[in-house]
């Protein structure tokens, strides 16, 4: 909690105050900075007890400004367990920013379809997800003061957040799936017999990250929403060998829609 406290302190002598809206932007995902009037911007290196992005096409600055007359603080760049984080490492900045005043948190993650109906460049809509990591953020001593010891889960994304995206996406003209999320420790990509796996126990797409933000979100009572990039298919009986690069390219294509999306419902909160 001391170091929660520390790092409050700090960002507010940086002049940000009062966010109303957390952003966490994922794989390739960065241009929604360009719409935003950043007031002031910090490199996870310099704050107190924040991780460091070591993934490529990831940034590592925290960006407070504004954004169709809201105040929002942007991750641009995201950490994951792959990089030898611990879940409660890669939760701390969503922690500090429910303690900032943020009201409502926007995620956004590339991922892999293995169910063949959703193609390469669509956005998915988090509507539930399967936790597969290797650990929980919530796994310790809980702190009573940031959440109760069990969270309820029955509602990790929320009602009312998904349904202002999915009206916003229809009068946009933008087609937006609806599907579950799982979460694996990464960082290889899936064998065919995983992919198989996934999709037998419900799983729509696949990534490495967001679930451990939305445990945390949740155990704060911060109402959060995600969408899904797809940059890959992943079907089993024709797999073919994923190209990073490629996948950013996907990312970076599909982004136009995403920030939309994501500009649209900053308007309505």
């Amino acid at each position: 909690m001391e170091r929660f406290k520390e790092t409050v302190t700090y960002l507010k002598g940086r002049n940000i105050s009062n966010p109303e809206i957390g952003i966490i932007l994922g794989s390739g995902l960065g241009k929604l900075v360009n719409e935003i009037n950043i007031e002031t911007s910090v490199e996870y290196q310099d704050i107190p007890y924040f991780p460091v992005s070591t993934v490529e096409f990831h940034s590592g600055e925290l960006i407070f400004g504004k954004m169709n007359g809201k105040r929002i603080l942007v991750m641009h760049g995201r950490f994951h367990f792959y990089e030898g984080y611990t879940l409660q490492e890669i939760t701390f900045p969503i922690r500090v920013m429910k303690l900032l005043g943020v009201k409502y948190l926007m995620i956004s993650n590339a991922c892999g379809s293995i169910n063949p109906e959703i193609k390469k460049g669509s956005l998915m809509l988090l509507d539930d997800h399967i936790n597969l990591l290797p650990c929980n953020p919530l796994v310790g001593k809980n702190y009573d003061e940031l959440g109760p010891r069990f969270p309820d889960m029955s509602q990790p994304y929320s009602k009312f957040l998904n349904d202002k995206l999915i009206k916003i996406a229809e009068q946009q003209g933008i087609d937006l799936y609806k599907g579950v999320y799982v979460a694996v420790a990464g960082p290889n990509l899936e064998t065919r017999a995983e992919y198989r796996f996934l999709r037998r126990i419900g799983a729509d797409v696949v990534g490495m990250s967001t679930i451990p933000e939305v445990i945390v979100a949740n155990h704060m009572d911060l109402p959060c929403i995600a969408i899904s990039v797809v940059t890959d298919e992943c079907d089993p009986d024709n797999l073919k060998k994923v190209d990073i690069e490629d996948i950013i390219k996907v990312a970076g294509r599909a982004e136009l829609k995403l920030t939309i999306l994501f500009s649209e419902l900053i308007k309505e909160l």
